[in-house]
């Protein structure tokens, strides 16, 4: 008589256990992606093939990089329950549901912080520094009296600022010495701006009310669809310029992978445009075949061309070459 109660005993301390690791969001941990650009990028600097010690480097990264990001979810899940009550879909999160003791999540919270930043620290200064960045990034983004997600634009730009943070740290954990290009940084922040915006547009429009979405998110009492549109075409256009500075100065041979990155622009605010859209929730992006097919294209036509080149593009429009090592070199050096 006594199996099945322990069975529903134990089934019940799983799904309390498994409350804890859903306000951590490994499912997020896709995000972490972006960390590839960067890591791509240093292959340009550092010795080929790599040495053991820094595959295991870049594993220890990845950890550390989820970890620190792990932390700043459970502090969003906590500071945020209030609010999530009145969002149609995150009001059956664990937190606002009753599934969590606060305080536990608090030592959550900083348990992972702890050991998401002693990880960077063994594997080089600028590595935790911009791991630390992450981490504070998401306290300003969640905690009163800055809690800058409140704030209509800033909620955007302070968010997608973990781009150009995870590029670092994609760079950092191979290469030391060097920073990145920063024009490429301002791209990818001006990207996730861009991606944020739609994200803000496709929630608006699923929640279908301002007075319901100002109340789950205080920016929505500014934010209209037409705002939030405007605003994606002009992180489109920084992001544009500033990735053609990078192109221009360091890789000419780029310049094909536009088009592309162009179209999987607006293949997004497509997305965007959906009832309701995929792009509220786009760490689960990974489950729309096509886009990530497309993602897939772009990210392969990005890596191949960062690698090659083409020295008569370099006359045709009148560019210098810069010093970037390369596995391909297509047609004769330049006269």
């Amino acid at each position: 008589m006594s199996a099945p109660h322990s069975i529903t005993l134990a089934g019940g301390a799983l799904a309390r256990v498994g409350a804890y690791v859903q306000i951590a969001r490994p499912d997020h941990w896709f995000k972490n992606g972006f960390m590839l650009l960067g890591v791509v990028l240093a292959l340009t600097y550092v010795p080929h093939p790599l040495p053991s010690r820094l595959w295991w480097q870049l594993l220890a990264g990845i950890v550390a990089t989820c970890l620190v990001a792990s932390s700043n979810y459970v502090l969003n899940e906590v500071l945020d329950a209030s609010r999530d009550r009145h969002h149609p879909l995150k009001r059956m999160r664990p937190i606002p549901s009753g599934h969590v003791d606060v305080r536990l999540a608090y030592a959550e919270w900083l348990t992972l912080a702890t050991f998401g930043l002693g990880v960077a620290w063994t594997i080089n200064r600028p590595f935790f520094v911009s791991a630390l960045a992450l981490w504070v990034m998401g306290v300003l983004y969640n905690v009163p009296p800055v809690r800058t997600k409140e704030w209509p634009y800033l909620d955007v730009l302070s968010e997608s600022i973990n781009n150009p943070l995870r590029l670092l740290l994609g760079w950092f954990v191979l290469v030391d010495s060097h920073m990145p290009p920063t024009s490429l940084a301002v791209a990818y922040w001006m990207a996730g701006a861009f991606l944020m915006a739609v994200k803000r547009f496709a929630e608006l429009r699923h929640i279908g009310d301002r007075g319901v979405a100002a109340a789950y998110r205080q920016s929505f009492r500014h934010y209209t669809e037409e705002r939030l549109l405007l605003s994606s075409v002009f992180y489109a256009i920084v992001g544009a310029v500033f990735g053609g500075i990078f192109i221009v100065r360091y890789h000419i041979e780029l310049t094909f992978v536009a088009p592309l990155i162009a179209g999987l622009f607006v293949y997004y605010l497509h997305l965007g445009m959906l009832a309701d859209s995929p792009a509220q929730r786009p760490e689960r992006l990974y489950l729309h075949g096509r886009f990530m097919a497309y993602v897939t294209i772009c990210v392969l036509a990005f890596i191949i061309l960062l690698f090659t080149q083409v020295p008569s593009l370099y006359q045709w429009l009148d560019v210098e070459p810069a010093s970037m090592r390369v596995l391909w070199r297509i047609g004769p050096d330049r006269p």
